[in-house]
C-alpha cells in the first residue's frame, strides 16, 4: 500500500503553495491554533489546483501558543471545539466543491487524546458528525485515537513523522529540546525511507511550518515516490 505524505497547511501566511503540489493530503488549519477565513480558503483552492485531498486539522483553542500546549477542558467542552473548526472548514470545502476526506488532531491535542480515551472518542464524535463516516482519522499507530476511530467504525491512517526526532520508546522529542525537529533534507529522507520501508505506518507527515519545510517535503515526498514505483524484472531471453 502507498505511503501518504502528509503535510500541516494554512499556518503561516507566507508558506509555498508547493507544498501542497507535494502533498497527498493537506491538514488544514481551521482557526483554532492558526488559520481564518481567508487561509482556509486559499488552502483549499490550492488543494483543488493540486489535486492534494484536504484534511482537517483541529486544535485545543490556543493561538497563543499554537496548539501546542495542553489545555484543561471537558470531553464535552472540546468535542464542541472541534465541530466547530471542522464546520467551519466543510462549509468552504462544499462551496468550492471540494471533498474533506481526512481528519488529523492538531499539536498537543494530539497526544491529549491519544491518551485519555474520553478526549479521543470527544475528537472522534465531533469530527464523524460533522466530515461524515467516511473520513479517515490520521493518528499515532497505537492509542486511545485508533480505538476510538474503531469503535465509530471510520477509517484510520497510522503516521509517522518525517521531520521529527523520536526517543528510544518511539515517542516524540519533546519540542525545544535538542534533535526535536530534523531540517536537514537528507536527513529527513532517511527517516522517511526508515518509516515507510517498516511496515507499521501509512502516512509519512511534513510540518509545514518546519525551517526549510518545502525542501525537506521534496526529497520526502521523492523518498515515497520510489518506493511506490514497482521496479521492472529482467525479461526473459
Amino acid at each position: 500500500m502507498e505511503c501518504l505524505l502528509n503535510i500541516d497547511l494554512g499556518e503561516l501566511p507566507d508558506e509555498d503553495e508547493q507544498l501542497y503540489a507535494l502533498a497527498h493530503v493537506a491538514n488544514i488549519a481551521c482557526g483554532a491554533h492558526a488559520g481564518d477565513e481567508a487561509s482556509i480558503r486559499q488552502a483549499l483552492e490550492r488543494c483543488s489546483r493540486h489535486g492534494t485531498r484536504a484534511g482537517a486539522h483541529p486544535s485545543y483553542v490556543d493561538r497563543e501558543g499554537f496548539g501546542r500546549r495542553a489545555m484543561d477542558v471537558t470531553p464535552e467542552v472540546l468535542r464542541a471545539q472541534v465541530a466547530e473548526q471542522c464546520a467551519r472548514l466543510a462549509a468552504q470545502a462544499r462551496a468550492l466543491g471540494v471533498p474533506v476526506e481526512f481528519a488529523k488532531p492538531h499539536g498537543a491535542l494530539y497526544h491529549s487524546a491519544n491518551r485519555e480515551p474520553s478526549l479521543a472518542r470527544a475528537v472522534v464524535s465531533a469530527v464523524s458528525e460533522v466530515l461524515g463516516p467516511r473520513v479517515i482519522v490520521i493518528g499515532p499507530g497505537s492509542g486511545a485515537l485508533r480505538e476510538a476511530a474503531r469503535e465509530a467504525g471510520l477509517s484510520y491512517a497510522r503516521e509517522g513523522f518525517a521531520d521529527r526526532g523520536t526517543l528510544p520508546d518511539g515517542t516524540l522529542v519533546p519540542r525545544g529540546q535538542p534533535g526535536a525537529v530534523i531540517t536537514d533534507p537528507r536527513v529527513a529522507k532517511e527517516n522517511a525511507l526508515r518509516l515507510a520501508r517498516g511496515g507499521t505506518i501509512d502516512t509519512l507527515c511534513v510540518h509545514g511550518d518546519t525551517p526549510g519545510a518545502l525542501a525537506v517535503a521534496r526529497e520526502v515526498r521523492a523518498a515515497l515516490d520510489s518506493l511506490a514505483t514497482p521496479t521492472s524484472s529482467p525479461q526473459q531471453p
